[in-house]
């Protein structure tokens, strides 16, 4: 029901004979199917028997039934005459003023006079507000017709229009239109030109562009300008270019130059000089810009420097999707790499990262992925076996491929998030997927050593009351604040870091570190300087002295980036962590600590598994984060798709204990309903953190997972068993016309490593160059073979989390999923071909 009424007014006949602004609407909200279908081309042509029927105090629709109330209308309205729906509205007598106003329009819309209805409306009865016009006799743009929507108000219901009727009144000429939608409007609006205002115009019709800029790209194009001035000066163009054309002529330009500080005469005069202006004197928004950075560069004027000139945005590959870029953490990273690549034996290169680019030319930093492995090895020596890359000065494709997939599966194996990541993306310079995969790889290799086994000493951040479990369950960030601040104290300064950000903007926290570090060579003196960038020089130069200055500029330092802070303090733990050594007795307690903590290699295993899943959040410590079974059930549905009813799960943040038993609860109850094994566990044991018990489930987790995996690749879904898979294993070997052999994961003979090569020969002929193969005696040739294995599988695609160590022990979970994921790459590769 279409517009509003007063159901309760008086019942006059002045009241009957008023029409409504939506009297047309609301007959049609009321009309019966039978009436549409039969009346299609009729329609009454009086005010007063189209209003006569509709509710009042007498015949209230709301206390009738329908079929009585429709039967009653139906009676009670006459015999509507009817006439052709091209028929012009009858002339009606009009107020004087309405007449000037009508032929105004006329004037303005160039349209012949229509006739108006006979019917006068009382001009006391119009209703306020604009008109409300829902059908018309016309059909054509009767949106743009201001007389047409006036008459409308005044004049009765029209008829209902046939469709393949053309209106009598004169509409837009239809043949100035394109037979199709064009690719390129611009030239087709000079081609198809739209009807002018005036007869005497020629002008093509040339519909309206919004133009947009990226201040950000143009402030680093022109360092003369911050982003912030970019996009005033714009806001004050496009106010003169009201067409929208980015163009204007360059004697607009005055007021522009003025508030860019600068003589419009010297301007335009540059303008000339650079050949900006076209033949028509129009100037581009860019042009003018790069005229006035001319003018203010001969001027001696400084460079903007800030935030902003230190960002770069780029359009992503969705609409309405960007990426911002830090300059100055590019830069770090640069000179990252280069110290990294310092003496490099295999490529004399000095790689500085170009400037990042919204084209699609290449970056040399990721194309072939031999930097990247260099990195990921740098952070995590022996994560990559060299000897599987495909090195030369001109590789392929099809070998850039098979490098990059060695890069993104050992970035996941040493914990890098690259849910979003692939081998192509890497190959197609993705600049902010690469940059974030840089800094996860430097990241990682940075806190590496932020270890109890790496430093010992540790031990001495312990807080009153505090066990070595509990600090060692601190992320990194915390452990060095810890350390900053423990030296800190030691020095008897007063302030404390809570941040790598504000707390160090100053660069007095850093002066009195490095002097409580090395109070021979490195001073308190910045402390008296008062300006923060010669004081952040300053320590910088003290931090020289050490060897330690890497990642920060004294403006890095004054701006406070949390990333290459963190990097900074990182690299001077590492470097120069100034903690006491252990005494013997400390010494047996923490060794006592480690011997316990042996089952580590597996859980890191089993979370890095998990992560590779893309659930959220992050899993940092396995027993920990899965206390509220969020992470667990997140799994189980990656595992079983439509597993998990998530209205039975209490979401995050879940902080009562009581709540977090429900969830884990409901973790068991599903394990058991995929038949794991889970005799004596209980919800509870997971939310205390219990370890073998949650080890034991997220084995069986994974293991489901691979299970389900090869299920899915084969025909028909046949259940894969463990005998299965050392079957197909066996069968692969030999294809490959190998002859070694393995009776179950638990094979001791699996040590060496060489049937997980000839496996991967089987899997993929030549694939293996037997050359680089040991027999496997000692457990260093054993060890290896096992990297070269696990590094080939990487290269073929293969995402694990099995290591060195794990075949040589033979660790037969580990190996169960080192054979399955690769009996799934076979599976996928032999479906391909």
């Amino acid at each position: 029901m279409s517009g509003f009424r007063n159901f309760n007014a008086p019942t006059s006949s002045s009241y009957y004979n008023t029409p409504t602004l939506n009297s047309a609407t609301d007959d049609d909200d009321w009309r019966t199917q039978d009436e549409d279908n039969n009346d299609h081309d009729q329609h009454t042509n009086t005010a007063g028997g189209l209003v006569a029927n509709l509710p009042s105090q007498s015949n209230n629709w709301r206390e009738q039934r329908e079929e009585d109330w429709l039967a009653q209308r139906k009676t009670s309205n006459p015999p509507a005459p009817t006439y052709s729906s091209n028929i012009a509205v009858k002339e009606a007598v009009k107020p004087s003023a309405f007449k000037q106003q009508q032929y105004q329009y006329q004037q303005q819309q160039h349209q012949p006079k229509p006739v108006a209805s006979k019917y006068t409306p009382p001009v006391a009865s119009r209703p306020p507000g604009p008109t409300a016009t829902s059908r018309s006799t016309f059909i054509g743009d009767t949106a743009n017709r201001p007389l047409a929507r006036a008459a409308e108000s005044f004049a009765p219901p029209p008829p209902k229009p046939v469709r393949q009727d053309f209106p009598s009144v004169p509409s837009r000429p239809l043949q100035h239109l394109p037979a199709t939608i064009p690719a390129f409007p611009d030239r087709v609006a000079a081609q198809y030109s739209a009807p002018s205002s005036s007869s005497a115009s020629t002008e093509p019709y040339s519909p309206r562009k919004t133009m947009g800029v990226n201040t950000q790209a143009l402030s680093v194009k022109y360092p003369y300008f911050t982003a912030s001035e970019i996009s005033a000066y714009h806001q004050q163009y496009t106010a003169v270019d009201k067409e929208g054309r980015d163009s204007i002529h360059q004697s607009d330009l005055s007021n522009i130059s003025t508030k860019a500080g600068a003589s419009p005469a010297d301007v335009v005069a540059k303008l000339q000089q650079l050949s900006l202006v076209d033949q028509e004197g129009l100037v581009s928004f860019e042009g003018f810009l790069k005229a006035v950075s001319k003018v203010r560069e001969e001027k001696g004027a400084p460079k903007q420097s800030g935030d902003d000139k230190k960002k770069i945005v780029l359009h992503g590959h969705l609409e309405n999707t960007t990426h911002t870029i830090n300059e100055d953490e590019k830069e770090s990273f640069t000179q990252h790499i280069n110290w990294v690549l310092t003496g490099d034996k295999d490529e004399s290169v000095c790689i500085i990262l170009n400037a990042i680019r919204t084209s699609t030319d290449d970056m040399p930093i990721t194309k072939d992925g031999l930097i990247l492995a260099k990195l990921i090895n740098d952070a995590v020596p022996n994560t990559i076996d060299e000897r599987v890359l495909n090195i030369s000065k001109k590789i392929n494709t099809f070998q850039m491929t098979e490098n990059n997939n060695v890069v993104v599966n050992s970035a996941k194996a040493i914990g890098c998030s690259v849910v979003n990541i692939g081998a192509q993306d890497l190959i197609e310079a993705r600049e902010h997927l690469i940059l974030g995969l840089i800094w996860q790889i430097i990241k990682i290799g940075l806190q590496a050593k932020i270890d109890i086994k790496v430093h010992p000493e540790l031990f001495r951040l312990l807080e009153q009351g505090e066990s070595l479990e509990d600090f060692l369950k601190l992320p990194p960030e915390q452990i060095l604040l810890r350390w900053f601040n423990y030296h800190l104290k030691k020095a008897g300064w007063d302030r404390k870091v809570t941040n790598f950000s504000g707390d160090v903007k100053d660069a007095a926290n850093y002066t009195v570190l490095l002097n409580q570090l090395a109070p021979s060579t490195c001073s308190r003196a910045p402390l008296q300087t008062a300006d923060l960038t010669q004081r952040a020089e300053q320590v910088l130069e003290n931090a020289d002295k050490l060897g330690c200055r890497k990642y920060l500029t004294a403006k890095t330092i004054v701006n406070g980036n949390p990333k290459l802070n963190f990097a900074f303090v990182a690299n001077l733990f590492n470097t120069h962590p100034g903690l006491e050594k252990l005494s013997e007795a400390e010494m047996a307690q923490l060794d006592e600590w480690l011997f316990s903590s042996e089952g580590d290699r597996e859980a890191r295993a089993f979370a890095l598994w998990l992560n590779s899943l893309g659930l959220e959040p992050f899993v940092n410590n396995l027993f920990d984060d899965l206390q509220d079974g969020l992470i667990l059930l997140q799994a189980m549905d990656k595992v079983r798709p439509g597993l998990v009813d998530w209205k039975k799960v209490n979401k995050a943040p879940v902080s009562s204990k009581f709540k977090k038993v429900e969830n884990t609860n409901y973790v068991v109850v599903l394990g058991k309903s995929l038949k794991f094994s889970l005799v004596g566990i209980q919800g509870s044991d997971l939310t205390d953190g219990n370890k073998t018990l949650t080890l034991g489930l997220v084995w069986q987790l994974m293991r489901e997972h691979v299970i389900t995996t090869l299920k899915s690749l084969t025909s028909g879904g046949v259940e894969i068993t463990d005998a299965d898979m050392v079957k197909w294993a066996n069968e692969t070997v030999a294809r490959g016309g190998k002859s070694s052999k393995m009776s179950s994961f638990k094979d001791s003979d699996l040590r060496n490593g060489l049937f997980f090569l000839d496996l991967l020969s089987g899997i993929k002929k030549g694939i293996v160059n037997y050359d680089l193969v040991t027999p496997g005696v000692t457990d260093e040739d054993a060890k290896m073979n096992a990297k070269y294995a696990i590094s080939i599988a990487r290269k073929l695609g293969a995402t694990i989390f099995v290591l060195p160590e794990d075949i040589v022990e033979v660790k037969p979970k580990m190996i169960l999923t080192f054979v399955g994921t690769l009996m799934a790459v076979d599976k996928h590769l032999t479906g391909q071909t």
